[in-house]
């Protein structure tokens, strides 16, 4: 006989209306193993300016741990308080540079539209936010999940709806929830298509374009355990480590925090789940497990030695526990002419495959971003916007030790398409000493032939440059060869010849000193300039 849990309030809370299953030896050997393995961690109730009497749950932490959102049940302060029973509304608290966290406040009517209200996901540049329900221009419909983004004067537009294929077959579920990973293309949910069912699966839909999404797929039968119920899916910023709330065998209590490790791209194939034991995991009921990109520590919901039927608590996780380490990549987007910030699209994208692996936007206020990119890659960054040609970023992850969770300073420019500009292309690689092209560097060669291709005046020079190691006519030779071989290419692809001329200039073009590393590596470089629009 399985357990039966009944939903109060549409959410988290449960109460077992039927017998404990019976448990085999292994599974009761498993549920002591859990326990005597489990480590003395001090779990942190975030305290009185966040937990009230009220039932607090669902946090929700952004990718640097400074920003808490949560639900809060039955606070006078709710929308719908005198009118609804256990309204629930989206409350938030920052944190400043001490670790202490401010006293929780109450968001606007406009995202508190319903009875039941939550974030399920704010992205690492903190401009995009993922609601509960379906809203069209602001307007509550019903279930669903909607995305609200941030304006030029730091306000919100209105919710509107994501598309999501097929999602109209569990639209008779008694409960949804959803989550998203930082490269904002991935989205998970919980729920069912049982009618009048709790006994939720984890599914996965993924970013078509716009707001469509593809038909929710089921992580498969390692994660969905039939007759149980999965719940609270969170993916962590490596994109592989998934954390969950289940009532399935081999548990310490009503609901635990299990986790297991993506396999390959199918999402269907994963590592045998882990319960995380003790303290994580108590007694009593756990759910909404949730971290920030560092991954030191875990906010969840607890009802263990809660204020009121549950508190938001957080704690350090051990090392078995954590995801893989990432990193948080940060700056601001800029005119390269005016050196104004800019709001743009960001896209990047693994090389030398060109797979865009994830996205996002910088503010509109200031053009600043945030993204996580994973360890073993390497990547190229860039920002997109309309009448500019982006100066992309290089970061190769792959060649960096796993020193685990790092943070980064890197600012992206985009340059005006005018004549006489200038368009440095750091993703161009060589082989030391060479002039052939790495296959890595076609993604960024690639972007140049679609850009003459959408402004098929333009007539450009192609040119490569040294640092001052050398001789000169070596260096000029070299790079005179460099910018041929990117001549050739662009070429290949169709562009008229009388479009493109190449030129190698050695080390007579410096734009940093000779005298350090840092230097020398900027003054190696390939640009194009544009000669005719």
């Amino acid at each position: 006989m399985k357990k039966t849990f009944t939903l109060i309030a549409g959410v988290f809370y449960c109460i077992v209306t039927a017998a404990q299953p019976t448990v085999d030896t292994t599974l009761k050997e498993q549920k002591e193993n859990i326990i005597k393995e489990s480590t003395i961690v001090q779990v942190e109730n975030l305290g009185p300016l966040i937990n009230t009497d009220n039932p607090e749950m669902r946090p929700t932490i952004s990718a640097d741990g400074n920003l808490l959102f949560f639900i809060r049940q039955n606070d006078p302060n709710n929308e719908q308080y005198s009118t609804v029973p256990n309204s629930q509304d989206i409350w938030y608290s920052t944190r400043d540079t001490a670790g202490k966290w401010s006293r929780a406040r109450h968001l606007s009517a406009r995202v508190n539209a319903s009875q039941y209200n939550a974030v399920y996901w704010i992205s690492p540049d903190l401009n995009t936010i993922l609601l509960k329900g379906a809203f069209i221009d602001g307007q509550y419909l019903g279930m669903g999940v909607s995305m609200i983004h941030k304006r030029s004067d730091g306000s919100w537009t209105n919710a509107e709806r994501l598309r999501i294929r097929n999602f109209e077959k569990f639209s008779m579920t008694p409960q949804i929830g959803a989550s998203m990973g930082h490269d904002g293309k991935t989205m998970l949910f919980y729920m069912t298509d049982k009618k009048g069912s709790f006994d939720n699966d984890i599914y996965v839909s993924f970013l078509e374009g716009g707001d469509i999404w593809t038909a929710p797929k089921s992580l498969g039968k390692k994660i969905n355990l039939p007759d149980y119920n999965e719940m609270s899916p969170f993916i962590a910023a490596d994109g592989v480590t998934l954390y969950f709330a289940s009532d399935r065998p081999g548990g310490i209590g009503e609901m635990d925090i299990w986790m297991s490790k993506r396999l390959d791209d199918s999402w269907t194939k994963w590592s045998d789940p882990v319960n995380l034991g003790k303290p994580i995991n108590t007694e009593g009921s756990e759910a909404f497990f949730t971290l920030d990109a560092g991954g030191e520590y875990a906010y969840m919901t607890s009802s263990e030695g809660a204020f009121g039927a549950s508190d938001i608590v957080r704690i350090k996780l051990l090392e078995k526990e954590k995801p893989n380490p990432v990193v948080l990549v940060s700056g601001n987007v800029y005119n390269a002419k005016t050196k104004e910030p800019l709001t743009a699209a960001l896209l990047y994208q693994t090389l030398p495959d060109g797979t865009e692996v994830g996205n996002g936007v910088s503010s509109p206020v200031d053009g600043s971003f945030k993204i996580v990119l994973p360890y073993d890659k390497n990547y190229s960054i860039r920002a997109s916007a309309d009448k500019f040609f982006a100066i992309s970023e290089n970061l190769n992850l792959d060649s960096l030790v796993k020193a685990g969770y790092k943070e980064i300073h890197k600012d992206l420019y985009l340059a005006p398409i005018e004549i006489g500009q200038v368009f440095r292309l750091n993703n161009v690689f060589f082989d030391f000493d060479k002039y052939n092209l790495r296959p890595e560097s076609y993604v960024e060669l690639d972007r140049v032939v679609k850009f003459l291709n959408d402004y098929p005046n333009v007539e450009i020079e192609m040119s490569a440059h040294t640092d001052s190691r050398g001789s000169d006519q070596y260096n000029f030779t070299l790079s005179d060869n460099r910018a041929k071989s990117v001549r050739e290419y662009i070429l290949s692809k169709g562009i008229a010849p009388s479009r493109i001329i190449s030129q190698g200039y050695g080390e007579t073009r410096p734009v940093a000193t000779n005298d350090t590393d840092e230097g020398r590596q900027l003054n190696r470089r390939v640009e194009f300039k544009i000669l005719k629009n």
